[in-house]
């Protein structure tokens, strides 16, 4: 692998490394999406009495929900670090 800290950026790269930025956030942003579908659907079945039945369900979707939002920001933070350190802006 080349070492890409000797010479500047040209513009292709540094545009490649803001798609890249850009498609982290995104990716954030679909776990956040996820987080709050799943966190909505638990609580919905806890609080509807139809899905009396359905309860422990519906916990364990609560329980989730805040495990997948961690990863999400565990997971834009760790690729943020990542961009940083192989370029070294």
């Amino acid at each position: 692998m080349k070492d890409t800290t000797d010479k500047p950026l040209i513009t292709r790269d540094w545009l490649a490394i803001e798609r890249t930025k850009l498609a982290n956030e995104r990716t954030f942003l679909a776990y956040f999406r996820t987080f709050i579908v799943i966190l909505g659907t638990g609580i919905t079945i806890l609080k509807l009495e139809l899905f009396e039945d359905l309860e422990s369900f519906g916990l364990a979707l609560t329980i989730a929900s805040p495990i997948i939002l961690l990863i999400g920001i565990i997971r834009l933070f760790s690729v943020k670090r990542k961009i940083k350190k192989h370029y070294k802006f």
